[in-house]
């Protein structure tokens, strides 16, 4: 570690993931000067670029929470954005399916939830219905959600790469936070690699994802008690052979701890499948062969044309959770100095699925505290 004195700046954002690319842009358009470190060697290279690439509409999240909230202010403004910034995306729908009576009762229960997050167009379907609409699907009823779409998250992210470095922004890649510590005038930060740098930070921003937790720790003077602890959710994706079956996404009704096994659609016209869920103690992308045992199962519910031998392994992704399996579902944490008590920090714990969705809404809402931090 270098003895160099500490260089002053005025805010670090800690992750290049999509929210920290995201918050980067919004404090650097407010017209701070911005430094972005990041450990890996590009932007984008876990949470990120290791999803569905879905923009979700904001269906399943409890009433007022700040997924809810987030996800669908995130939603309206991604759409925007996509469209003003020429970022591919298709605007292509989803259908919920039932495929017994009592998952059909649920639809009901989900479309009202949907509606009180202020998702709008939610219909419900009759089999008949949902099967014009997608001919080789097998259900006792849908649930259409016509916000719900498809993007190229890599174009995103250079977008708002770009964006921020129009504005002044910097990024320092290979670039590991080793160490941090509460100061008078804000907080100091050990960063490695390299080129190691001494940081007196006006303002940081945690958005190291999965690490979020751990590098919170890191900070000396930041009190324990409101770092929650980390968990992993990994979802496993397995790919399919030629062109999807289906021109929109099919997700069956919701299981506990995700959306249950679905179909997305790349930009391509790929089909994918997942993600499942497999809680994990530690950070492994390996994608098991053997679970697309379970997949084809449970695809083959509201897809019986799936053939023998035609998943392929794909890739895997994991959540960061905060919440331990079987507990009730998590929420996102954006955390300032009014709940931790520490000038000139932000921590964001917990942004898993939607956060890419949520990504400019999270972004405005930490400029906002960020402003009187």
């Amino acid at each position: 570690m270098t003895s160099s004195p500490f260089e002053t700046v005025d805010c670090v954002v800690i992750g290049a993931g999509v929210v920290g690319l995201a918050v980067a842009r919004a404090l650097a358009l407010a017209g701070r000067e911005v430094i972005v470190v990041e450990a890996a060697d590009a932007i984008g290279t876990e949470t990120s670029s290791r999803n569905s690439e879905v923009i979700h509409a904001g269906i399943y999240y409890p009433k007022d929470s700040l997924m809810a909230r987030a996800c669908v202010s995130g939603r309206r403004m991604l759409y925007a954005y996509c469209r003003d910034h020429g970022v591919p995306h298709i605007n292509c729908g989803k259908l919920i399916v039932a495929t017994n009576p009592a998952e059909s009762e649920k639809l009901a229960e989900i479309k009202g939830r949907a509606e009180a997050n202020g998702v709008e167009g939610m219909r419900l379907l009759t089999a008949a219905e949902a099967q014009a609409m997608e001919p080789n699907l097998q259900c006792t009823a849908a649930l259409l959600s016509p916000a719900t779409g498809i993007i190229d998250s890599h174009s995103y992210m250079l977008s708002l790469q770009g964006d921020a470095e129009a504005r002044g922004a910097m990024y320092a890649f290979n670039s590991p936070v080793e160490a941090g510590r509460v100061a008078n005038a804000g907080i100091d930060l050990e960063v490695g690699g390299a080129e190691p740098m001494r940081l007196r930070c006006r303002l940081v921003v945690n958005s190291a994802g999965l690490h979020a937790p751990t590098l919170a720790r890191k900070i000396v003077g930041l009190p324990s008690d409101r770092i929650p602890p980390a968990y992993y959710a990994k979802g496993n994706y397995f790919t399919l052979a030629g062109r999807s079956p289906f021109s929109r996404l099919i997700y069956p009704v919701p299981v506990p701890g995700g959306l249950g096994v679905h179909i997305t659609v790349d930009m391509g016209g790929q089909a994918k499948f997942g993600p499942d869920v497999e809680w994990i103690d530690s950070i492994d992308y390996t994608v098991d062969p053997h679970r697309a045992d379970k997949f084809y199962a449970a695809v083959r519910r509201y897809w019986p044309g799936l053939k023998d031998g035609a998943l392929q392994p794909g890739y895997a992704g994991i959540r960061p959770k905060t919440v331990p399996q079987g507990a009730p579902a998590q929420d996102f944490q954006v955390q300032g100095p009014a709940e931790h008590g520490v000038p000139g920090l932000i921590n964001l714990f917990g942004i898993e699925s939607p956060g890419l969705t949520a990504s400019l809404a999270l972004a405005e809402q930490v400029a906002g505290i960020a402003a009187t931090a």
